[in-house]
């Protein structure tokens, strides 16, 4: 059986969602700001943007290549997959276009009832109302031997690590100060106790901190 993982991007004051944005900016210039040097890698900008041959290499880019290494199964909230913005278009695929970047079964918590929707290379969405140790068995199941990332966003996230079943955390801290959001943090004092704590720092100044089992 795989490990369970979550990878994240959060500010130095700990927060990974944003709140400026605006109906003609839903995504908000914050988001921008807080994934700038994820988004600049040459992993992201081939596997996500389709821009070949272009992109950050080094640190960062070490970490966004082992984002994608090794998943069979991915676990993401309605908010992530769109459905907030989105919540009676039943012909919304994604953020993604018609070839996201998982390539493997995702399971989407929602309280929509929707049918599955296969996309190209490989992805799945299933979309689920089940509870979060119940979409978590699921998961690994159709992972077999390979590991499940559990995707965002921090409301999917905290549940799975106040319960004790994220093998694997990496955080990406992004050198901002956000003031305001979610914070990842909240009611998980003392997380640190149970995990090999590890960090270093990127040529962009984004501190890579990962909590291992």
């Amino acid at each position: 059986m795989g490990r369970v993982r979550v990878d994240l991007n959060i500010s130095l004051d700990g927060y990974a969602t944003t709140t400026d944005q605006t109906p003609d900016d839903p995504i908000g210039q914050d988001w921008h700001r807080l994934t700038a040097a994820y988004v600049a890698t040459r992993t992201m900008q081939e596997r996500v943007l389709g821009q070949t041959s272009k992109g950050t290499t080094g640190i960062d880019d070490d970490y966004a290549a082992a984002y994608f290494e090794g998943i069979g199964a991915e676990i993401m909230g309605a908010g992530m997959f769109g459905l907030h913005l989105h919540p009676d278009d039943p012909d919304w695929q994604g953020w993604w276009g018609p070839n996201p970047p998982f390539g493997c079964p995702v399971f989407v918590l929602t309280h929509e009832q929707r049918p599955s929707l296969e996309m190209e290379g490989g992805t799945t969405f299933h979309f689920v109302q089940t509870s979060a140790d119940e979409t978590l068995a699921r998961a690994r199941e159709a992972a077999g031997d390979l590991d499940v990332r559990i995707g965002g966003g921090i409301r999917t996230v905290r549940p799975y690590l106040a319960a004790g079943l994220v093998d694997r955390l990496h955080v990406g801290i992004a050198p901002i100060l956000l003031g305001r959001g979610e914070n990842l943090w909240t009611d998980l004092r003392e997380l640190e106790r149970d995990y090999e704590v590890t960090s270093e720092v990127a040529e962009s100044g984004t501190v890579h901190v990962t909590f291992s089992r």
